[in-house]
């Protein structure tokens, strides 16, 4: 396979980050700035300025212009951590918005906001437009992220703050977010943008989009539940593992552990097998030892042989 497409090559991040960056751009552009609900962050701020000033400048130029001192001050403050992928995240993301809005000239009969499924989901299915539109920004968002991207903004200001004053970056990144929301709603209300719902309302709908596109960024970075941990503790751990290996094909691993009760030494086997393996494996357990104890987990990533590859 040709080396532009290998994971060490940043031309395929570079790639992937611009495909994430549109993505989330349609989110936002096409299902949320006429429908009057924030998603938080510089987003939600540029969407909040652009209500206050009636749409002065548009969305995306906006968002780039408050993320351009925001990424100044993190490069200052943290380093370079910040650096090349993250102005070319937000400045895509930016230039997607205004794009598929339309409002980059010479290409105003884009415009997807008007489109006639958009305009009849912000009629008559309001919910399904929201949920959506948070879908495309948490897929967006996750793709950007996991390919070492980023769209600046509110990650700056959690990464500093956490740097001056200890604060969780999941914490400063909330609070900065219930800001962000709230002043979005106090603005519609106070320019009497809700149309036929409150801006209560709107600001509700506000913290879903919040909560179903931030599930869907962790989905996409730690991969959706497609594999199963299974910690079996038994007398007969030995006859366990050779069936695991005989007839499910999988590998099993013996952790050496002492029972506090009964205070006596004994083996613990861990094995990792596939969603459609675990009922399988249950039933073998079952069989060797009624008695056994067995505990299983949820997995989102596996590295290694008889396991797909994950990006």
């Amino acid at each position: 396979m040709n080396k532009i497409f290998t994971k060490e090559n940043p031309v395929l991040d570079y790639l992937a980050i611009a495909f994430g960056a549109a993505i989330m751009a349609i989110g936002i552009g096409a299902f949320l700035v006429d429908a009057r609900v924030v998603p938080g962050g510089v987003s939600g701020l540029s969407m909040s300025f652009y209500y206050l000033t009636a749409g002065v400048l548009p969305i995306g130029l906006l968002i780039w212009i408050i993320n351009v001192p925001l990424y100044i001050w993190g490069v200052k403050e943290l380093g370079k951590q910040f650096g090349v992928r993250t102005f070319y995240g937000f400045t895509l993301n930016s230039f997607f918005i205004d794009f598929f809005r339309g409002d980059i000239p010479g290409f105003s009969f884009i415009r997807l906001q008007e489109t006639e499924t958009i305009i009849n989901l912000r009629q008559h299915d309001f919910l399904f437009l929201i949920v959506a539109g948070a879908a495309l920004i948490g897929i967006g968002l996750g793709i950007v992220f996991k390919f070492r991207g980023s769209t600046g903004g509110t990650d700056i200001v959690a990464a500093i703050l956490h740097k001056k004053f200890g604060m969780k970056t999941g914490t400063a990144i909330l609070i900065v977010d219930f800001f962000v929301v709230s002043l979005a709603g106090f603005i519609i209300e106070f320019k009497d943008l809700a149309g036929d719902r409150s801006a209560m309302t709107l600001t509700l709908y506000a913290f879903f989009l919040l909560f179903v596109s931030s599930r869907l960024v962790d989905a996409i970075i730690d991969g959706f539940d497609y594999a199963r941990a299974a910690y079996i503790i038994s007398d007969k751990s030995g006859k366990i593992a050779e069936a695991i290996m005989n007839e499910l094909s999988r590998g099993a691993t013996a952790l050496k552990a002492r029972g506090i009760y009964k205070n006596t030494e004994r083996e613990i086997i861990v094995t990792v097998v596939t969603l459609k393996e675990i009922g399988t494996l249950t039933n073998l357990v079952r069989k060797i030892d009624p008695d056994a104890f067995v505990t299983v987990n949820n997995v989102h990533e596996v590295l290694g042989e008889g396991f797909r590859r994950r990006i």
